[in-house]
């Protein structure tokens, strides 16, 4: 959508009530390319450090990367040229990374939905004592995630127009990733914590109780 409204007035197409963008190759490229860098330079840093460090888990990181990138890369084409099977295969593509994401989400970076735990299908160790904080979390997430179906569905709220309604989502992602990173963060300290890299508290250099006794 950012090179949309570039296109859109930085063009002069505003000014007629009609645009253009799609018409030009210069801005069906910047298109894909905007699309895909971020996801691209994940990849990337996935495909390093499996390098790197022989992770495992790195390859399947960079796999989920790559299905979003071909999701992000169907759906653009999609947007640009509105066939039927464009429609088709971006719909597979982006159930495919949303599926895959969603679970990374939650069971890899925040160590949620484990059976087993004490916390019925969160984990044994949580820092957030209500724990309706973490199924809300869930919820939201999964929702979050499938909203950009909606450029695949052309679902469209109080008539708005289709790039208005990509910029929308595009909010709502941040409003995602800034809520993942919270959890993200939990899960990794608590894992630090348990492999003795770190701790959960750091005990203050004095103690009240002790002072007092001293005092009397």
């Amino acid at each position: 959508s950012l090179q949309f409204y570039v296109c859109y007035y930085g063009w002069g197409d505003y000014k007629r009530r009609a645009s253009n963008c799609k018409s030009s190759d210069v801005f069906n490229t910047f298109s894909f390319i905007i699309a895909a860098i971020p996801y691209s330079w994940r990849l990337l840093q996935c495909l390093r450090r499996l390098y790197d460090e022989k992770d495992a888990m790195q390859g399947y990181n960079g796999l989920k990367y790559f299905s979003t990138i071909v999701a992000v890369s169907t759906r653009t084409a999609y947007t640009l040229n509105n066939g039927i099977g464009w429609k088709i295969v971006a719909w597979i593509a982006s159930i495919i990374a949303a599926v895959t994401s969603t679970y990374w989400d939650i069971v890899i970076d925040w160590g949620l939905l484990q059976r087993n735990s004490k916390n019925k299908w969160l984990r044994d160790k949580l820092l957030i004592s209500n724990k309706s904080v973490y199924y809300g979390a869930i919820v939201l997430n999964v929702l979050l995630r499938l909203a950009w179906m909606q450029t695949v569905m052309n679902i469209t709220i109080f008539s708005l127009h289709r790039q208005t309604m990509v910029a929308l989502v595009a909010s709502l992602e941040i409003i995602r990733r800034g809520v993942w990173n919270f959890f993200r963060l939990e899960n990794e300290h608590l894992n630090n914590v348990g492999k003795y890299r770190a701790f959960k508290s750091v005990p203050l250099p004095f103690n009240y109780d002790e002072d007092g006794d001293k005092d009397e």
